[in-house]
């Protein structure tokens, strides 16, 4: 359970302005002031994907830590595996504040950042000494100002590579302009098989994932999935924020950005099963989005997540969520006779096609 002191700092949080805030929580982590119960695993939990074995398979969400703040904290979190970014190969500022808003009566998060980053050079410097024990990737971005954003990611690629795990293809930021353009066929195809190329030229070969929107109709996810498969990607992240806004009630529900958080659970699980069936099982899906409980991670396994990802959710609730989720993943799995994370994904899958 959430302790009192965590409970306390939360409301204390909640006072401030929520970008304000976010900074304070990774001082608080960074200055030991936020307890962490180091690797949380088990045998049901323990998983591999994509080649990387991880002790559990609840990850963190790229966006928490952008520019690699508090990498050995988030280690000792209870994460399975953590995503850092989105990075950028050339520094850049964001958007203006604010850009960052809290529906706490929709348990859900607007934000409209932009990439703002320390730049593709000063990561992979902040990286040099990472933990070696923990599996750690780096969602990567274009620069708003690119004339070849493309060439971008391959730029990102090739700084932090020798640093990271895996790395994730961003091509569903709503808040970089047109970004979102890159997932139609023949520019994620371009895209991808640049991206694959470079992969190819590495001293070591890492996992590539491709992080999808969830505003995508049966048409456009049957082309995602047809290029995933046909240019030699290692799963897709399922899924970014959404720009939709049915059935909110916060005050900041109009703010121009993407939403993320409970209001975005259906939507996304709905789409992760959808891949999952035009995938075949052929590719390893992270399902992502409105995960704030054990239950909730344990559908996105049953719908086909091999994985899963959450941030929104430890705003409201901390980090003490994440070693809970586990544990009550774990009951879960115990419950239905599942051995491990791998024998129950897709289990459910038809119930949320």
């Amino acid at each position: 359970m959430t302790t009192l002191r965590e409970r306390v700092g939360l409301a204390a949080l909640h006072r401030l302005d929520p970008e304000t805030a976010h900074g304070l929580a990774l001082r608080a982590l960074r200055a030991g002031l936020v307890p962490l119960p180091g690797p949380v695993q088990g045998e049901r939990l323990r998983t591999r994907v994509a080649g990387l074995d991880l002790p559990n398979p609840v990850g963190l969400a790229a966006g928490f830590d952008k520019n690699a703040d508090v990498v050995p904290q988030l280690c000792r979190a209870g994460f399975g595996f953590i995503e850092l970014g989105g990075t950028t190969p050339r520094p850049q500022v964001g958007n203006p504040r604010p850009r960052l808003f809290r529906l706490t009566r929709d348990r859900a998060v607007i934000n409209r950042f932009g990439l703002n980053g320390i730049g593709a050079a000063a990561l992979a410097e902040r990286l040099r000494d990472r933990p070696s024990d923990a599996v750690i990737g780096l969602n990567l971005g274009a620069n708003k100002d690119s004339a070849d954003r493309s060439r971008d990611y391959v730029e990102v690629l090739n700084a932090c590579a020798p640093h990271v795990d895996y790395v994730t293809v961003n091509v569903s930021s709503p808040n970089t302009e047109n970004l979102r353009e890159l997932q139609g066929r023949a520019a994620l195809w371009a895209l991808l098989t640049g991206v694959m190329d470079a992969r190819g030229q590495l001293d070591r070969r890492i996992p590539v994932f491709v992080k999808i929107a969830p505003d995508l109709n049966g048409d456009e996810l049957a082309d995602i999935a047809e290029v995933a498969l046909a240019s030699s990607v290692d799963g897709i992240v399922a899924t970014n924020t959404t720009v939709l806004r049915a059935g909110l009630k916060g005050r900041h529900r109009n703010e121009t950005g993407g939403l993320s958080g409970a209001p975005l659970f259906e939507r996304s699980t709905h789409v992760l099963a959808q891949l999952s069936k035009l995938t075949g099982g052929a590719l390893p899906l992270i399902g992502v989005g409105g995960i704030s409980n054990g239950a909730q991670a344990y559908e996105k396994i049953r719908a086909g997540a091999s994985a899963v990802q959450l941030y929104s959710a430890l705003v409201f609730q901390g980090m003490s969520l994440v070693p809970r989720i586990a544990a009550d993943l774990d009951a879960l799995l115990a419950r239905d006779g599942f051995g491990s994370v791998a024998d129950a994904v897709g289990s459910g899958r038809d119930d949320w096609l």
